[in-house]
C-alpha cells in the first residue's frame, strides 16, 4: 500500500486506458489538445493511478460522479502520513484539479469536489545552480578527449549552459534548428511553442566542428542534431549521465542534472543584471512568476557584495 500511495509510475499505466474511459479521455486531452510533454502526461497518469488505487483499496466509489471531497481529503491525509512533502502533495492535487475540471466540462460530473480542497503551503525551494567558478572550470580547465564522444559531451554541456533549454528540448533539437548566419537556435518547447535563442559565434563554431565529426559516422541520424557514438538520437538517460559525471569534476553539489544547468543559465543571467522578462522569454516560461524564483539568488549575490564592501555591513 505504501508504494502504491506514494507513486504509481512503476505500475502498468496502460491499465488506466482499459479500466477507466474517463481517465483515458483525459490523458488524450492532455496529450493531443493541451500538447503536454510525455513526461507531464505520465506524471498525471501516475497520480491518478495512485488515487484510484487508493479508492479501490478503501472500497469507495471510483466513478468521477461518486467521488467526494471527503474521499480526496482522506487520500491526501494518507499521503501526508507517509511523509510525502507538501510540494509532492500539491502536484497530485494539481493533477486532480485538472482531471475534475475536464470532467465538469464534459458533463461527467455535476460539481467539482476539488473546489473544497485547499493545497498545503510548500516552502520556497531555491534553484540549485553551479557557481561561476565551476562553469569556468568546466569549459576552460576540464579536458575532454579529442574524439567524437569527447566533442559531443562538451557540446551538449555548452548548449545546455548557453541556452538554458530543457532536457527534452535538447534531445529534440534538429540540425536545421541552428541558424549559423544569425547565431540563433530554434527550440520547440512545451505545448509545441517555438522560441528563438541567440547564441555566440563561438558556440556555432563548436557545433560546426561537431557536425564535421558527425558526418564521418556511418548511418548517423541527420535529422537530429545530437547523436551518440552509434549515430542514434540521444536519449535522456545518456544526457543525464554525462551531465552528472562532468559536473562532478567541478562542483560538490549533490544534485547534478540537466535541469541544474538550466538553473545555472538563468541564475548567472539574473546575477549579471539581465531583465527578468528577457530571461522569461529565453527559458520559455508561460508566466513571469515561474522566473521570479531566480531573483532570490540575485538578492543573495547582492547581499554578499554588500557584506564584503560596505563599511557598515558588520562583516568588515
Amino acid at each position: 500500500m505504501r508504494n502504491k500511495l506514494r507513486d504509481g509510475r512503476s505500475q502498468n499505466l496502460s491499465l488506466l486506458k482499459t479500466d477507466s474511459p474517463f481517465i483515458a479521455s483525459f490523458l488524450a486531452y492532455l496529450q493531443f489538445e493541451k500538447r503536454y510533454s510525455p513526461h507531464t502526461v505520465t506524471a498525471y497518469a501516475a497520480d491518478l493511478y495512485t488515487f484510484f488505487t487508493y479508492l479501490k483499496t478503501m472500497e469507495a466509489g471510483n466513478q468521477p460522479g461518486d467521488i467526494s471531497a471527503v474521499m480526496i481529503r482522506s487520500w491526501l491525509a494518507a499521503l501526508k502520513s507517509e511523509g510525502l512533502s507538501s510540494r509532492s502533495v500539491n502536484r497530485k492535487i494539481a493533477a486532480l484539479r485538472s482531471f475534475f475540471k475536464y470532467q465538469l466540462r464534459q458533463g461527467v460530473v455535476d460539481a467539482d469536489p476539488m473546489t473544497q480542497i485547499s493545497a498545503p503551503k510548500a516552502g520556497k525551494r531555491l534553484p540549485v545552480f553551479v557557481e561561476r567558478k565551476g562553469t569556468d572550470r568546466l569549459f576552460h580547465q576540464l579536458e575532454f578527449p579529442a574524439t567524437f564522444t569527447g566533442t559531443l559531451h562538451r557540446l551538449l554541456l555548452e548548449i545546455l549552459y548557453h541556452t538554458g533549454i530543457r532536457l527534452s528540448e535538447l534531445t529534440g533539437l534538429k540540425t536545421g534548428n541552428v541558424d549559423f548566419s544569425g547565431h540563433t537556435i530554434k527550440v520547440l518547447g512545451k505545448g509545441g511553442k517555438e522560441r528563438i535563442i541567440p547564441v555566440s559565434g563561438e558556440l556555432c563554431g563548436h557545433i560546426r566542428t561537431y557536425l564535421e565529426q558527425k558526418s564521418a559516422l556511418p548511418e548517423a541520424d541527420t535529422q537530429y542534431l545530437l547523436v551518440n557514438e552509434k549515430g542514434k538520437k540521444l536519449y535522456p538517460k545518456y544526457v543525464y549521465r554525462v551531465v552528472r559525471e562532468q559536473l562532478g569534476y567541478v562542483t560538490t553539489l549533490e544534485k547534478r542534472s540537466p535541469h541544474v544547468m538550466r538553473h545555472t543559465f538563468a541564475t548567472h543571467l539574473t546575477n549579471n543584471g539581465a531583465d527578468l522578462n528577457a530571461v522569461k522569454e529565453l527559458l520559455g516560461h508561460a508566466s513571469l512568476a515561474a522566473t521570479q524564483v531566480y531573483t532570490h539568488n540575485t538578492i543573495e549575490q547582492l547581499r554578499k557584495v554588500y557584506e564584503q564592501a560596505h563599511p557598515k555591513s558588520g562583516k568588515r
